[in-house]
């Protein structure tokens, strides 16, 4: 179980982290979620900087690496095991939600068109947001189709 001391030292673990990278966070903020039933404690950590394109790579693929490995840093130097969620300059907040306006347009298209509509390759969390946003629709159905760095949404009608 995170506790609120152990905020503070994920906050200058992270700093240290960034610093031996040679990026200069201009600040960071961390805090936790855990619900009942969840497996483990969530940690988010919202970070800005002046240059985030170093951090967070083409298509956030940097972002995701660096999350993985202060991740395992983290659950280390803390001895607990938790899950890390690294945002930085909202990137990720953005992604999301230019993802969820992506999946309502596309399937009111589907419906629309009653044509079936391939998604870009994508990696699984981003996935999982399309699946989640449509989930509760009765008029199309998602699927993701195909094999690894090419695996990809269908929206179909239904």
């Amino acid at each position: 179980m995170i506790e609120e001391s152990d905020i503070k030292k994920i906050k200058g673990a992270a700093n240290e982290f960034f610093e031996k990278m040679t990026i200069t966070a201009l600040s960071i903020e961390a805090d936790f979620s855990s619900a009942q039933g969840e497996i483990s404690d969530v940690v988010s950590l919202n970070i800005k900087l002046d240059e985030p394109q170093i951090l967070i790579g083409q298509g956030g693929q940097t972002l995701s690496e660096v999350q993985r490995i202060l991740r395992m840093v983290l659950n280390k130097k803390l001895q607990k095991i938790f899950y890390l969620n690294i945002d930085i300059n909202n990137y990720k907040s953005q992604k999301i939600e230019y993802l969820k306006r992506l999946a309502k347009d596309l399937a009111q298209e589907v419906v629309f068109n009653k044509e079936e509509k391939v998604l870009f390759p994508m990696p699984a969390y981003e996935r999982r947001i399309i699946h989640a946003e449509l989930a509760d629709r009765t008029d199309i159905a998602t699927e993701s189709q195909g094999e690894g760095q090419d695996r990809h949404i269908v929206i179909k009608p239904k």
